[in-house]
């Protein structure tokens, strides 16, 4: 792997970094019996969802990330490394979905960022499934497709992170009601739209270079 190819990869862990440590911050919570207040009470009544949500967002994002990798699509990793990203991402959706039915929303949600969510969580699902589906049937530009926008969505926490910032910073305070849930979807749709240019964008050509002459002999 050339210092190249690295240079995705290694900007997507780094954008899923921030929920990636908020999610570790939440589990450590969980498992050493928290005193239960109003921001995590639902965690707490009911841990499943979110613990199976963290754990399959975590090895999503970071072995995602180097499906991203040219010279490992070539091999036989990226097919085996298929076979890990495909369940932990249906889990990361389903269990999205899960949160939405069965928690309780808090007092900075509302309504419409709960149907957000639902939105891009059904999407999320519906892709990986369709890429698993054309990969079945060896259509793997498609394929390809389906699998970058599936992981878009996917890494939509840590764009959102971004998308708050600027408010919190100006007023002090974090979002609610529909500031939220548009600070919220912003952070999926720039997602999206980067995944739609990157597979929109011209292929690289290496052209090669031309062959050296070689010396006129010394005379």
């Amino acid at each position: 792997m050339t210092m190249r190819e690295w240079r995705l990869p290694a900007a997507l862990i780094l954008l899923g970094l921030i929920p990636m440590v908020a999610g570790a911050a939440r589990l450590t919570e969980l498992g050493t019996g928290p005193e239960v207040t109003p921001a995590n009470a639902r965690f707490v009544a009911e841990p499943l969802p979110v613990v199976l949500h963290i754990v399959g967002a975590v090895i999503y994002t970071i072995l995602g990330a180097f499906q991203f990798v040219p010279s490992l699509r070539r091999r036989r990793w990226h097919r085996l490394a298929g076979r890990v990203l495909v369940p932990c991402g249906l889990t990361v959706a389903l269990s999205g979905l899960w949160m939405a039915f069965a928690y309780d929303l808090p007092a900075h949600d509302n309504n419409v960022l709960a149907g957000i969510r639902l939105v891009f969580g059904s999407a999320m699902a519906g892709s990986i499934l369709l890429g698993l589906a054309t990969a079945l049937r060896r259509q793997f530009a498609q394929h390809r497709r389906w699998m970058v926008r599936g992981y878009a969505i996917g890494l939509g926490a840590g764009t959102q992170a971004f998308t708050h910032a600027p408010y919190f910073v100006a007023t002090g305070e974090q979002p609610d009601g529909n500031v939220r849930a548009g600070l919220v979807l912003a952070g999926w749709l720039i997602n999206l739209a980067v995944a739609e240019w990157y597979l929109r964008r011209p292929a690289r050509t290496t052209h090669p270079r031309p062959a050296r002459q070689p010396r006129a002999a010394a005379r």
